[in-house]
């Protein structure tokens, strides 16, 4: 049975990200749909059979750039939290700074009194305590 499965996939796209969102999105539209909004179920319907339909393609070049257009669009919205987050946990041991000049956010180490920072970007030299 598996051995027919894995014959029946070759040249399919598959599951990738935006395959995996849209299963998650389909199973918290079902669930709301169950408890509060019956009349949404029909939207997840049409939302699984997008997904299924992105799974057995065998346009592989069109449902990757789909996957990378979600993924730019996933970055922008995760890659600020993510940093965040950094900053957060490396607070104890750095600092950070914003370049006067292009507002590029730089990390220095703590406890190295007055020093020199030189943007790598813009190569702007200003001089901050750390």
């Amino acid at each position: 049975m598996k051995a027919k499965l894995q014959q029946f996939m070759i040249g399919r796209y598959g599951l990738d990200d935006l395959g995996r969102f849209l299963n998650i999105f389909v199973l918290v539209i079902m669930l709301l749909s169950s408890f509060l909004f019956p009349q949404i179920s029909g939207v997840a319907i049409g939302i699984m059979f997008i997904g299924l339909f992105r799974i057995f393609s065998r346009n592989t070049n069109k449902r990757a750039q789909e996957n990378m257009a979600y993924l730019r669009v996933k970055n922008k919205i995760t890659g600020k939290f993510s940093t965040q987050v950094q900053k957060v946990k490396s607070r104890k041991t750095h600092r950070f700074f914003r370049c006067p000049s292009c507002k590029q956010t730089l990390r220095v180490p703590k406890g190295k009194g007055m020093i020199s920072i030189t943007c790598p970007k813009c190569h702007t030299v200003f001089k901050k305590r750390s």
